[in-house]
């Protein structure tokens, strides 16, 4: 797989990177319903065998759990064959299993221990502060963003972590953490339902920001399988199935865009959700895209992605289809920054 430098880190990742957020299973209010460990451990490891060189995942993911299997998984890895890392800082939670944004320093570092101990790491490639911890369905009352991002500058000078970066991040957000320290990536939603980054690109390349699009495929609504009635048969601890956006876009506009997906996809010989993340990875400030799986056979179709490449008249077909079927007025229930990763 080729290999592309996330901004002004030295770390060169493959264009599709492993979510590891539905592997932190379902005890928690965002879970994925259940998830065997084993599941989980040999869709890592099948990652690792194609190829694909970084996971992304967050310490609140199951609660730990995501990040505990991932050290478990890359326990008998060579040191030399083994991906990148990026986790993410901003959520804590309770022994009652309470979360709760928790922005002080003091937390920022214990947050960062405690995730440097379950992933069995003495540094973590990419800590990435959540800044919908801020702003989605945990506010903040504690601490505050600025004094966040000058705790992760300090772990960074510290050697606690090689490169930092954040998520969920506005241009004016953007610019406000550079004056406190070099932002090295920005990760958000992006794909064909979900555009708003597209304001916030332009910032990106001008100050050498790497972007990471997370949920390319809309937690699966532009896989093809995702129906409406499927959404329902979902277990009642699968985040997805409570989602108004999911449900709304399941029956308005989804259908449509996968249909002629489908169209671009059997030219390739790839599946609608393959088409969807080359979709994101075409434009030039994306530097990757991140593409949960749960399943070992899910890999190969990530896999396939980065040396997909969509024609001139392919991209602009599937334009036209966000022109012609995206609603952007679809109410969410849940923070539209929670649409998977």
């Amino acid at each position: 797989m080729t290999r592309r430098q996330l901004g002004n880190s030295t770390l060169q990742i493959t264009p599709v990177g492993l979510g590891a957020w539905a592997i932190g299973g379902s005890d928690w209010k965002f879970g994925w319903g259940p998830q065997s460990d084993e599941l989980s451990l040999a869709t890592i490891r099948r990652a690792v065998d194609d190829g694909i060189n970084w996971i992304d995942t967050a310490a609140v993911y199951g609660l730990g759990r995501s990040e505990s299997v991932i050290a478990r998984a890359l326990r008998d890895v060579p040191l030399a064959d083994r991906p990148y890392v990026f986790t993410k800082v901003g959520l804590a939670w309770d022994e009652l299993g309470n979360v709760s944004c928790s922005l002080e320093p003091e937390s920022i570092r214990r947050q960062a221990e405690d995730s440097l101990r379950r992933l069995g790491v003495d540094a973590i490639d990419l800590y990435q502060l959540d800044i919908c911890a801020a702003s989605g369905p945990w506010p903040c009352e504690r601490g505050s963003i600025d004094d966040a991002w000058a705790a992760l500058e300090t772990l960074r000078d510290e050697g606690k972590v090689r490169f930092i970066g954040v998520t969920n991040a506005d241009r004016e957000m953007l610019a406000r953490l550079e004056r406190i320290a070099p932002i090295t990536s920005l990760q958000a939603p992006y794909s064909l339902l979900c555009r708003d980054i597209e304001t916030t690109l332009p910032f990106c390349e001008r100050h050498g920001v790497g972007v990471i699009a997370n949920s390319p495929m809309a937690s699966g609504l532009l896989t093809g399988s995702m129906t409406p009635e499927r959404l329902r048969r979902l277990p009642n601890n699968d985040w997805r199935r409570h989602n108004a956006f999911l449900r709304a876009a399941a029956i308005s506009v989804a259908p449509g865009i996968v249909e002629r997906l489908r169209a671009v996809g059997d030219r390739h010989a790839v599946i609608p959700g393959a088409v969807a993340v080359a979709w994101t990875l075409r434009h030039r400030a994306i530097t990757a895209a991140v593409v949960g799986a749960r399943r070992p056979e899910q890999i190969a179709d990530l896999a396939g992605v980065a040396s997909m490449r969509l024609s001139a008249e392919e991209i602009d077909r599937i334009d036209r289809i966000d022109r012609i079927d995206r609603i952007d007025q679809i109410d969410s229930v849940e923070a539209t920054s929670h649409v998977a990763r």
